[in-house]
């Protein structure tokens, strides 16, 4: 099972999930999407699939700010858990990607297995960040 797990503030980690939960279904992968996500909702196996934007001074959306708390204070056992993170910014921001790549981190260090290195999607370079996950995706469904 993959977990889509997004933070969104305007949308478009949620449409980045959402295509590409299209594209996993599509190559036989059982998925399940979470756009409020809740740590007790999400089991601690599989693979987690964490999709966010960076909001304000480089903090999480508020959708996904109660599960990153929940994960920080009472980190459950991740050894059955592999992950990849997508982080979507603005690189003109000094905090480009930061909840992204705060995230990406997080797994690692309570534990979670990375499959990939965390993507970073400048929204300057790329005004469909579905396109950079796409071309992402297609680069790594082996290892999921």
């Amino acid at each position: 099972m993959i977990h889509i797990i997004t933070g969104s503030t305007l949308g478009g980690a949620e449409y980045v999930g959402d295509h590409l939960n299209d594209l996993l279904q599509a190559a036989g992968f059982e998925t399940h999407i979470h756009n409020q996500p809740q740590l007790s909702e999400i089991p601690n196996n599989g693979t987690w699939l964490i999709i966010t934007s960076t909001h304000g001074a480089g903090e999480y959306p508020d959708n996904i700010q109660p599960f990153i708390r929940a994960l920080q204070a009472t980190p459950p056992k991740m050894g059955d858990v592999r992950y990849a993170v997508i982080a979507i910014g603005d690189s003109s921001y000094d905090t480009f990607c930061a909840a992204g790549l705060h995230a990406y981190s997080l797994l690692e260090d309570i534990g979670a297995t990375p499959i990939t290195d965390c993507l970073t999607i400048d929204v300057l370079n790329h005004t469909v960040p579905e396109d950079a996950a796409e071309e992402w995706f297609n680069a790594h469904i082996q290892q999921f």
